[in-house]
Parts: C-alpha cells; sequence; structure tokens
C-alpha cells in the first residue's frame, strides 16, 4: 500500500526550511487546504428531555465555535468534509512529532465524539467527556491526548461543558472506527496532516 501523509506547517516553518534545508525536504508532500469551519450537525429532538433544548443548543453552538469538526469529521483535515460522518473521527491523523526531523512521526486520529458505543463515546461518562474537553485527558486518564487543544478549552465552565456534553449526547450515533495511534518511528498506514499547507504524495 503506497503511504500517503499530509504534511502542515507554518509560514515561518516554510521560510526557514527554505533557507536552510535542501530544497527536496518536502518533495513527498503536496499542498492541502483544510476545512477550517464547518456547521455542527443537528442535535435530535428525540434524543433529550425538551426542558433541555437550550443546555443542548448552547452545546451545539460552542462545538461549532470551538472548531470541533474541523478535526473530528473524516476528510475536514483535507478540504474534504464527510458530512455523513460529522463528528465521526477522522481516518486522517494528526503528527504529534516533527515529520521534517523524522521519517515516521507519532501520529493519531481524532476520535469518533458521537454517541455511538461502539466507535465513539457512548460508554463515556459525563465527567469522562468532560475531562478531555477540558484536560485532554483520555477515557481512563493514562495520560493526555497528545493533539487535542486542551488547553484553549481549559478555562470553560462548567455550564458550558455539561452543555458540549448534552449535546454530544443528543447526536444521532454514527459508527466509524478510527485507526489506532501510531507511535514515533512507526510507519502510518492512514494519511496524516502536520500544522500547516502541504500533503505527502507518497
Amino acid at each position: 500500500m503506497r503511504r500517503t501523509g499530509y504534511l502542515l506547517i507554518s509560514a515561518a516553518l516554510l521560510g526557514a526550511c527554505a533557507a536552510e534545508a535542501p530544497p527536496s525536504l518536502l518533495d513527498d508532500y503536496e499542498e492541502v487546504d483544510a476545512t477550517t469551519i464547518l456547521d455542527a450537525p443537528s442535535a435530535k429532538p428525540g434524543k433529550f428531555a425538551p426542558h433541555n433544548r437550550a443546555v443542548v443548543e448552547r452545546g451545539e453552538y460552542l462545538v461549532e465555535l470551538l472548531g470541533c469538526g474541523s478535526c473530528h469529521t473524516d476528510g475536514a483535515l483535507v478540504g474534504d468534509p464527510d458530512f455523513k460522518k460529522s463528528l465521526g473521527g477522522s481516518r486522517t491523523g494528526i503528527a504529534y512529532t516533527n515529520p521534517l526531523g523524522e521519517k515516521y512521526p507519532g501520529v493519531i486520529y481524532p476520535s469518533n465524539i458521537t454517541p455511538d458505543r461502539k466507535t465513539g463515546i457512548g460508554d463515556w461518562t459525563d465527567t469522562q467527556i468532560a475531562n478531555a474537553i477540558r484536560a485532554g485527558i483520555g477515557r481512563h486518564g493514562s495520560r493526555r491526548l497528545a493533539t487535542m487543544p486542551w488547553r484553549g478549552y481549559a478555562r470553560i465552565s462548567d455550564d458550558d461543558a455539561t452543555a458540549i456534553v448534552g449535546y454530544l449526547r443528543s447526536l444521532e450515533p454514527v459508527e466509524h472506527r478510527v485507526p489506532d495511534e501510531v507511535l514515533p518511528g512507526q510507519r502510518a498506514r492512514y494519511p496524516f496532516v502536520y500544522f500547516g499547507v502541504y500533503r505527502s504524495t507518497r
């Protein structure tokens, strides 16, 4: 199987590479245009009590505002979101170590955050979901999620965290399993991105 990765690098880094690195550094990558803004999928009215409508609507607003879909929707990281899998996780990963410094970086694939019990967060507790959002802690609390931008969400209020959890629980479950994490030094079988604008061609 041909390896296809996506490398996203900042303009500043590209400038530095152009001055200091050999011209062939980016030969294995091509430009991509990631989808940065996505509408949050609508909550399903039958999945929450009518008196919780305001909370769920607040959660939908926050999920859209925080851009959760740009990572957690399949295809969005490379500009081709699959709206049938909105918030259902991504088979395009995010490198958490530098592919310019090592041939095979570590890669995490954004998880399915719909309430599917097999492949999503259907069996997570409210506290586990809130901890993942505000502290980047995985379900079992063993370590931080390497690419989750939790530092930007750390000060979300309890009410807002509750609203996000309520909204995520109100979604239609999407059964969509994402690839397992790839440790540094292992070859990724599925595409990945790194911050910036280039995608690998091999």
